[in-house]
């Protein structure tokens, strides 16, 4: 495996021109991705960018990162990647369908972290091919968060329809929330704005139709940063949050939020239309 050595983190704006120019041309059956690890060493917080994360996702403030914050120093070394002349799939028309993060400790923003981040495992999936991005935090020789991203590149199969979503409740039955959360039409511009990710699906109607959403979409890791917003305070220092993405939530949305302690070390949560009960976001904290 080779290694490429970033002096500073690199600007995701910088590289939708690429990204655009391989996702007109890349469709492959590839089944090999790119042999090479991405680093950024000692990188600093930058406090006012934490500070609006924060504001847009809903946590409040402080000098502890949020779990999800690290994503954004992950997610222009994962972009980079799928940048690369042997990535074989176009980037604008992947699909996020999975992420979990392990926090093995809490990150305060005074600490300078090395960051790294390679591809994983490519498989089948029914709808196409999908693939793994790993990333790695260490602070020093200590390794404190982890994540693994899943992707899902469509194509035509042999299997024929769409697989269908059930939500979990009872047919017949309203759903019951812990609570309600009115999405605005611009929060997928807003955290586009912190997140550096300004996929055309998640700005605005316009462009989101280009790629076949009636509308614009919220970013995945926007409803799992928010989720996780709903227990602030409550989570332990070391644990593991396992998300999946269901169906796209459609801008603007009315959604509720549903939160169970399974057990001792396990709490499930969910995000489900407010009306229709339809899953949007299935989720699983467990402590360590």
């Amino acid at each position: 495996m080779s290694t490429r050595q970033l002096e500073s983190l690199p600007s995701s704006f910088s590289m939708y021109p690429k990204a655009l120019l391989n996702s007109l041309k890349k469709k492959s059956s590839s089944t090999t991705l790119p042999d090479l690890i991405i680093n950024l060493k000692n990188s600093a917080i930058d406090r006012q960018h934490l500070a609006a994360y924060n504001t847009v996702c809903g946590f409040g403030q402080s000098d502890t990162l949020s779990p999800t914050y690290l994503h954004m120093l992950v997610m222009p070394l994962q972009m980079a990647l799928m940048i690369e002349d042997g990535f074989p799939f176009p980037l604008l028309g992947l699909v996020h369908i999975a992420n979990k993060i392990t926090q093995y400790r809490p990150v305060n923003a005074s600490e300078k972290v090395d960051v790294s981040c390679r591809f994983g495992e490519l498989k089948a999936h029914d709808k196409g091919q999908q693939f793994t991005l790993l990333a790695e935090v260490h602070i020093g020789n200590e390794l404190v968060w982890a994540e693994e991203t899943i992707y899902l590149f469509r194509q035509a199969t042999a299997k024929t329809g769409d697989v269908k979503v059930e939500s979990d409740k009872p047919k017949g039955t309203a759903p019951v929330f812990n609570a309600l959360w009115s999405i605005p039409a611009d929060i997928g511009r807003r955290y586009a704005a912190v997140s550096g990710d300004s996929n055309p699906i998640h700005l605005y109607n316009m462009t989101a139709k280009l790629f076949g959403f009636p509308r614009a979409i919220a970013h995945g890791m926007w409803s799992k940063a928010h989720c996780l917003s709903m227990y602030e305070g409550r989570l332990p220092n070391a644990f593991v949050v396992d998300v999946q993405f269901k169906l796209p939530i459609l801008l603007p949305a009315k959604v509720g939020f549903q939160s169970a302690v399974n057990s001792k070390v396990e709490t499930h949560f969910a995000v489900l239309d407010a009306k229709s009960g339809k899953p949007h976001l299935a989720g699983m904290i467990k402590a360590l």
